[in-house]
Parts: structure tokens; C-alpha cells; sequence
């Protein structure tokens, strides 16, 4: 069975006020596309709920990014929006429709050892997979939970980022 390592627990980042929830969506989506094969991104979950005179988001994003043959990275990022509202600004003159809530984004990085479970084909190799990660190869398992945690704070970063910027707006 493949070797699931948490290397990136949950990160959230929570932002009040302004922002366009559907470019905002559309930025991360892109972010991440440019770092994975399509065919490895799920939409596990979006669902919008009327609150009040408010909407409540939620949505789940799950991906998979194949680093080499043995070692692969499992992303999960959440969005929540709590009481997010339809509004009009007036910028450089002109009205602009945009959103007013509050959002929190999460990501979640897992390493995953031996995901095609190569060692799982005999009970000589499950005795091996151990030491072959311990001792042969522990500088390589060591680069990619860097690459996978670099990963999760540049995108969490880039996210920041555009709401700062979206609410300076």
C-alpha cells in the first residue's frame, strides 16, 4: 500500500472584505493548472447556500501532482465564504459589481510514497521499502517534501496576495 505522508497540514488563510469571488476562483484554478496535469484535478465539492441576505461558498478542490514514478503529491484546498454579498463600488469613475464578505482558503499537502505500490508486489519487497527510504534514497524523499511544502506556501501566498491586492482595488 502506498506510504501517505502529511507534509503540509492544514495553512488557512482568512481575508474580510472586498473581493470578486469568481476571479479570485479563476486565479487559483490557473495557479494550480499551471503546476498539474489536468486530468489529475477533481472538484470534490461546491455548494452555495443562501444565508440571510448573504451567501455561504463552500468549495474542495483535490489534485495530484506526479513528481517521479515513486513519489507523487496529493493537494486539497477549501474555500468558505460567510456572508458574502453582491455589491457596487465606484472605481476610477465607474461602477464596478463585485463581493463583500468574509473568505478563508486551506491547503493541505501529503507526500505519497510507492503510489503505483510496486513494493506491494512480494513480501521481499515490503520488507525492503523501509530501508530503500531510509538509507537509499532519503536525500530525494527529503527534495520533494521540500518541493511539496514550497508548493502549498506559494500557492497560499499567491492567494493572499491577490486579495490584499483585489481589496485595495
Amino acid at each position: 500500500m502506498a506510504n501517505k505522508d502529511v507534509r503540509f497540514p492544514w495553512n488557512v488563510v482568512t481575508y474580510v472584505g472586498v473581493f470578486t469571488f469568481s476571479e479570485f476562483y479563476d486565479f487559483c484554478y490557473n495557479w494550480i493548472m499551471k503546476e498539474i496535469d489536468p486530468n489529475e484535478f477533481e472538484e470534490k465539492l461546491y455548494s452555495e447556500k443562501v444565508v440571510g441576505d448573504g451567501k455561504v461558498l463552500d468549495v474542495e478542490w483535490n489534485f495530484k501532482k506526479k513528481f517521479t514514478d515513486y513519489f507523487r503529491f496529493d493537494g486539497r484546498v477549501r474555500f468558505h465564504t460567510v456572508a458574502m454579498k453582491k455589491v457596487e463600488l465606484v472605481q476610477d469613475g465607474k461602477k464596478i459589481k463585485t463581493n463583500q464578505g468574509e473568505i478563508t482558503v486551506k491547503i493541505r499537502g501529503t507526500l505519497t510514497k510507492d503510489y503505483k505500490n510496486r513494493f506491494e508486489e512480494s513480501l521481499v519487497l515490503r520488507k525492503w521499502r523501509a530501508i530503500y527510504e531510509k538509507w537509499i534514497i532519503a536525500s530525494r524523499v527529503d527534495n520533494y517534501e521540500t518541493k511539496l511544502v514550497n508548493f502549498c506556501n506559494d500557492f497560499m501566498n499567491e492567494a493572499k496576495a491577490f486579495l490584499e491586492l483585489e481589496g485595495k482595488k
